[in-house]
């Protein structure tokens, strides 16, 4: 049958075979094909990579909030006075021989281990971990004028934490572990922290069990035994770092003993010259304390002794002289009997300063 027109006419039948007209894509239709298809493509992707993107951002977010990302910021904008450091006797640690080993190292293989930072009230940052690292590259900066030393890589710890205690935890549990800091070192780190406005615990021995509760209990008995040495000696003690843990556990156990000599202590640490004379007083304070605590030899007691005067025989034991002799005592007068009783108990106890007077 033939096929109908748009019309709705039939088609003129000639006899000749109909065929069916073929509509090819001409250019222009192949060229807007061409362009859906690379907009729904290109769509696709862009929706992937924003999906991707979020993703990325969101991880990296998470990763900043927790202290994993790096930043370089300049040594200038890295502030420390906001946390005490858990050193003592700064001077001496910046121009010490470790620090010229610290410095060769950076000069030659650059900042291996990054510091930490925290941000303050005001958006400052402020030096949490680090101190050694940071101090060396601002002395390599000022001695070489080289600008890769004027940045220091840096974790930035963006917790909003209100717990200030745990700030100076992380500041001293990077020494802690590697045994850095010493006795001395540690119970400052306690006294600042209790002396911290924004730390509500003043008591800096219940401090101690807070800050350093990885450590053994026998190490935190020994830190507050400097807490106590250092908050009572007070600027006297003016090489604290020198103190053994020895010597330092026991001078505090002394000053507790006898608290009436510290004060004596005090002047005689403060009027020192050296570390040495230092030690040496605190060492003759030891040997005082054990001298007046050393028991007194005990005289051996014998249950009995017998003895002769003349023709006489003493036996001595508890509660009892017996005296045997050839003599008739009871044809002894009694009044002479008694006074030589008398001069026998004045005679006995003539060198305690205070002779018995027996009423017979």
């Amino acid at each position: 049958m033939a096929d109908r027109n748009k019309f709705g006419f039939d088609a003129l039948d000639t006899g000749l075979p109909s065929k069916r007209r073929e509509r090819s894509v001409g250019p222009m239709g192949a060229a807007v094909r061409e362009a859906a298809q690379s907009l729904q493509e290109t769509t696709e992707a862009k929706v992937e990579m924003r999906r991707k993107n979020a993703e990325d951002a969101k991880a990296f977010r998470e990763a900043e909030a927790s202290g994993l990302v790096l930043r370089r910021l300049s040594i200038g904008d890295v502030r420390t006075d906001d946390l005490p450091r858990d050193r003592l006797e700064l001077e001496a640690v910046a121009s010490s021989d470790e620090m010229e080993e610290l410095k060769a190292s950076i000069r030659a293989r650059g900042q291996r281990e990054p510091i930490e930072v925290f941000l303050d009230a005001k958006g400052r940052y402020q030096l949490k971990k680090g101190w050694r690292r940071l101090t060396a590259l601002k002395q390599l900066y000022l001695e070489t004028d080289d600008r890769a030393f004027s940045e220091v890589v840096a974790r930035i710890d963006n917790a909003e934490s209100e717990d200030r205690v745990a700030r100076y935890v992380d500041m001293v549990e990077e020494n802690v572990v590697r045994e850095d800091l010493t006795f001395a070192e540690m119970a400052q780190v306690a006294l600042a922290a209790a002396a911290d406005p924004d730390v509500p615990e003043t008591d800096p021995e219940a401090l101690v069990a807070r800050l350093y509760g990885s450590l053994h209990k026998m190490k935190r008995s020994y830190i507050r035994s400097f807490v106590f040495l250092l908050d009572d000696l007070g600027s006297a003690l003016q090489w604290p770092r020198a103190v053994t843990r020895n010597v330092g556990v026991e001078v505090a156990r002394a000053m507790k003993a006898q608290p009436d000599r510290v004060a004596g202590l005090r002047r005689a640490l403060a009027a020192v010259g050296t570390a040495e004379d230092q030690a040496q007083v605190l060492s003759d304070f030891i040997a005082d304390r054990r001298k007046v605590d050393a028991p007194r030899p005990k005289r051996e007691r014998r249950e009995k002794y017998e003895f002769h005067v003349g023709t006489t025989k003493v036996t001595a034991r508890k509660g009892e002289c017996r005296i045997v002799s050839g003599d008739d005592f009871a044809d002894i007068p009694k009044e002479r009997l008694m006074r030589a009783i008398r001069a026998f108990e004045a005679a006995l106890h003539e060198e305690d300063g205070n002779p018995r007077v027996t009423q017979l």
